[in-house]
């Protein structure tokens, strides 16, 4: 997969400006977007990409979703990879398997008139809300006695036994993917109970580990360095991923996911009069010296800063 910028050799100066210029006129058109959603705004990114960005993590689901259906129909050109994240969707390699026209001068202007087409009508595309198909969810097994269990539940105003019941019960779903093979992002959580990253990360997160962040809840399918607020654990983290298998994510851009309590931590349900309405936010919530996370790519990584 090509990062955007990479990917070869830049773009002429003037190419590129003029092709960001046409973009985002057509990003501004008010043609693109679709109900509810702004207009959304397309860049080059490296020689064979294009950047669109998005309003927010809705529309970038949305147009995820549009993109690959369009894919399955056989209406959009020849795209090796489409890569949703929090407010972008990258698109990568789509020169390859285009059949050009003999009047073009180079593969380079070739490339160039394909993608810049493409771009105007990425742009002028009507999406839809994303659609909330009856799939079944797939259930993650968690022990909730994590070791910011305690300063997620003072954050979200609940006594620690409840963190559980709040957590498992909400229906969450896998807005995009990244940070490390099988590491899902996942949305869901209301905007009350979004937490801060920690001020300082741990330099070693365990596998397994279920971890809250901004938005986000996250389960690290390896060791790794980590910043989120960590509330429990998966005791099987292996089936995270599993190159043996295929698809090897068990987690996927749109996958619904639930959260089964298990173990000591498993908390008070609701329905044995456990956890009811949500919990008003605690005044002060956000800590001297904690901000909430930041909802930019740089903040969204769970290393975190």
């Amino acid at each position: 997969m090509s990062a955007p910028g990479a990917g070869g050799a830049p773009d002429a100066p003037d190419a590129r400006d003029a092709f960001s210029a046409t973009c985002a006129t057509c990003a501004t058109s008010g043609r693109g977007g679709g109900p509810g959603f702004a207009p959304v705004r397309v860049l080059p990114a490296g020689p064979h990409a294009l950047l669109v960005e998005l309003a927010d993590g809705e529309h970038a689901e949305a147009f995820h979703a549009e993109l690959i259906r369009r894919r399955e129909r056989g209406e959009l050109p020849a795209v090796r990879e489409i890569v949703p994240a929090a407010r972008t969707v990258l698109l990568d390699g789509i020169h390859d398997g285009i059949h050009y026209g003999t009047g073009e001068r180079s593969s380079r202007e070739r490339a160039s008139r394909v993608r810049e087409r493409f771009a105007r009508e990425l742009a002028s595309w009507r999406v839809e809300p994303p659609r909330r198909e009856g799939r079944e969810p797939v259930e993650i097994s968690v022990v909730y006695d994590g070791p910011d269990l305690d300063e997620v539940a003072a954050l979200w105003g609940v006594p620690a036994g409840e963190v559980a019941a709040l957590h498992s019960r909400t229906a969450f779903r896998v807005a995009f993917c990244g940070f490390a093979p099988g590491f899902g992002y996942l949305t869901g959580l209301p905007e009350r109970l979004h937490v801060p990253r920690r001020t300082t990360p741990r330099t070693r997160v365990p596998a397994g580990a279920v971890a809250l962040a901004g938005p986000y809840t996250g389960v690290y399918p390896r060791p790794s360095p980590g910043g989120w607020q960590i509330v429990g654990r998966m005791p099987d983290p292996g089936a995270l991923w599993d190159p043996a298998r295929e698809p090897a994510a068990l987690l996927a851009p749109g996958t619904p996911v639930r959260f089964v309590a298990v173990g000591a931590g498993a908390g008070t349900g609701a329905e044995d009069g456990g956890a009811g309405a949500l919990p008003a936010p605690r005044a002060g919530a956000f800590p001297p010296g904690r901000a909430p996370a930041d909802d930019s790519p740089a903040g969204e990584s769970p290393v975190g800063s």
